[in-house]
C-alpha cells in the first residue's frame, strides 16, 4: 500500500523471508500460550489468569501494557513459573529455537535467568545443560525443514539481587558449550549496575563478553555506568541516549559527549521497539528513537525483547519499523547486518553469516521485489 508520499513500505512476506539477527530476546518471555497452559497443567500451577490459548496471549498483551517497567515484569510470575523442572526447560528452549528459525532468525542469543528456576531444587548447572539441549534439538528440528538458526545464549543475573558473581562464573563454565555471554536484568531504579562490579571485573578477567540492561526504565546515569564503570560491550535498550541529544527547531542535532562516545565507539544498542512503547520508553513507534539514532548512525540493531508479552516477532518489529520510518530492504539489511556485527560470537563465525547468508538473502529480496516493480499493474 502506497503512502499519500508515494512511499511503499516492504512487503510483509518479503520481511518474512529476510535473514534476521536478534540479540536481545528473553526465553521466559517468549513462550507459546498453549505450551505454558499444558506445562502448568503437568507442574500444577494454578495461578494462570485464563486456560485457553487465546484469552491467555491477550492477557499478557493487556498486562504488559502497564507503561511501567516493574508492571511489565510482574507478568514473568506465570512463565517463570512452568519452567521449574528440567523437561519444561527443554521444551521451552527448543520450541524457541523453532520459532525463531520459521520466523528467518538465522543467529540468536536468547537470555534467561539461571536463578528463577531453581524453586523446585534444580541446580544451576542442570538448568543451564536441560536448556541448552533443548536449544539443540530446536536446530535439529528446524533443519530439517530447511530453516538455519544458530542460538547462542547469555545466562542472566537479576540487578535486585546478589547471585551475579555466581552467573558470572556459571557462564564462564559453560562458555564453550554454547553459553555465549552474561547479562543483568530486571528494575533499574535504585538497582544500578555498579552493584554487581565484582561480576564483570570477573568476566573482563576471563576475557568474557557481557551486555547490561541499561537506559529503558532509567536515564543517563544507568547507561554512564554500564559503560565506563562495568565495561559492558553491549548496551539492552539503551533508549535512554536519546536525553543527550538535542535536535534543535532547524533540524540541527548536538551529541552530548556520553551520546558522542556511546557512537563513536560503536557500542551497539539492543532496541525493542513495541517493548519500549508497553513500558513507556517510548511514546509510540513513529516517536521511537530508533529513527534518530539510526539516521546519526548509531550501532543500532532491532530485537523482539519478550515475544509474548509484546505479542511480537523479528518480522512484526521490522514491518512496524518500515511503515513509521519509510525503511527499505536496504534499512532492514543495515539493522541486520549491525546485530550480526555486535554478537558475541568469534569474528570470522559473524563475517561468514553475514557473507553466506545475510547478504545474500536480501540480495535474493531485492531481485524478487524488482520483478514485481517491472511487472505490476501501470
Amino acid at each position: 500500500m502506497v503512502d499519500a508520499g508515494g512511499f511503499a513500505p516492504v512487503p510483509s512476506d518479503l520481511i518474512a523471508r529476510a535473514p534476521k539477527v536478534l540479540l536481545h530476546d528473553h526465553l521466559d518471555g517468549g513462550l507459546r500460550p498453549a505450551t505454558v497452559i499444558e506445562l502448568a497443567a503437568d507442574s500444577g500451577y494454578g495461578e494462570l489468569p485464563a486456560s485457553e490459548p487465546e484469552a491467555l496471549a491477550s492477557w499478557f498483551a493487556d498486562a504488559a501494557y502497564s507503561n511501567s517497567l516493574e508492571r511489565y515484569l510482574e507478568t514473568f510470575k506465570h512463565t517463570v513459573g512452568v519452567m521449574q523442572t528440567e523437561a519444561a526447560l527443554r521444551r521451552v528452549a527448543r520450541e524457541c529455537a523453532i520459532d525463531l528459525a520459521a520466523d528467518g532468525v538465522v543467529y540468536a542469543e536468547v537470555r534467561y535467568a539461571p536463578e528463577l528456576h531453581t524453586e523446585r531444587g534444580l541446580s544451576l548447572p542442570g538448568i543451564v545443560e536441560a536448556v541448552l539441549a533443548g536449544f539443540a534439538e530446536g536446530e535439529r528440528e528446524a533443519a530439517r525443514h530447511g530453516q538455519s538458526i544458530r542460538v547462542g545464549v547469555l545466562l542472566t543475573a537479576m540487578r535486585t539481587a546478589t547471585h551475579s558473581r555466581a552467573i558470572a562464573e556459571l557462564s564462564i563454565a559453560f562458555r564453550d558449550r554454547g553459553v555465549v555471554g552474561f547479562d543483568i536484568a530486571g528494575a533499574e531504579a535504585g538497582y544500578p549496575p555498579t552493584r554487581h562490579l565484582d561480576a564483570f571485573e570477573y568476566l573482563r578477567r576471563e576475557n568474557a563478553h557481557f551486555t547490561i540492561h541499561a537506559g529503558e526504565a532509567f536515564g543517563l546515569p544507568s547507561i554512564w555506568e554500564a559503560i565506563q564503570w562495568c565495561g559492558a560491550d553491549r548496551l539492552g535498550h539503551g533508549v535512554r541516549i536519546v536525553d543527550d541529544i538535542t535536535v534543535e527547531a532547524d533540524g540541527s542535532v548536538t551529541l552530548g559527549r556520553l551520546a558522542a562516545y556511546v557512537r563513536d565507539r560503536r557500542i551497539p544498542l539492543e532496541m525493542c521497539p513495541s517493548s519500549n512503547v508497553q513500558t513507556a520508553a517510548a511514546r509510540s513507534i513513529a516517536e521511537h528513537p530508533i529513527g534518530l539514532l539510526r539516521r546519526l548512525g548509531f550501532r543500532v540493531t532491532v530485537n523482539t525483547d519478550n515475544r509474548l508479552m509484546s505479542g511480537t516477532s523479528m518480522t512484526h518489529e521490522m514491518e512496524l519499523l518500515s511503515q513509521a520510518f519509510h525503511y527499505g530492504l536496504d534499512d532492514l539489511q543495515w539493522f541486520t547486518v549491525n546485530a550480526m556485527k555486535s554478537a558475541f560470537l568469534p569474528f570470522d563465525e559473524r563475517l561468514e553469516l553475514i557473507n553466506e547468508q545475510i547478504k545474500p538473502g536480501y540480495a535474493e529480496l531485492r531481485a524478487v521485489l524488482a520483478d514485481r516493480l517491472i511487472n505490476s499493474p501501470a
